[in-house]
């Protein structure tokens, strides 16, 4: 799997960073893995057609002193259709904006 990895945060930072998730993100039925809409503007043609299997996310997982943003948009209604993909050039870089946000507003040092 691609991903974005940010490590070596401190235990204190972690809480923050699950705080922000909490408000930021859908949480899932386990408390380290959170998912985080592609904006509709910015699914590929695919995923645009498939209305039914909306929303596409990416997930979010939290670890204890790592945070890992997956580079992988799947649908959180289904597992067995065409839309699920890695990302593309655009949905990237919402994917790392959002984390470079994320570092800003909660003041990280990566």
């Amino acid at each position: 799997m691609r991903a974005y990895l940010i490590d070596e945060l401190p235990p204190s930072k972690i809480k923050e960073i699950s705080g922000f998730l909490k408000k930021n993100a859908i949480s899932s039925s386990l408390d380290q893995i959170f998912w985080v809409r592609i904006p509709d503007d910015l699914l590929n043609e695919t995923q645009c057609q498939h209305r039914m299997c909306q929303p596409h996310v990416f997930a979010v997982e939290l670890g204890l002193d790592w945070l890992k943003l997956e580079l992988f948009v799947r649908s959180l209604k289904t597992m067995r259709c065409d839309c699920p993909g890695y990302c593309t050039p655009v949905q990237k870089d919402y994917i790392f904006n959002f984390a470079d946000e994320m570092i800003a507003q909660l003041n990280l040092c990566t």
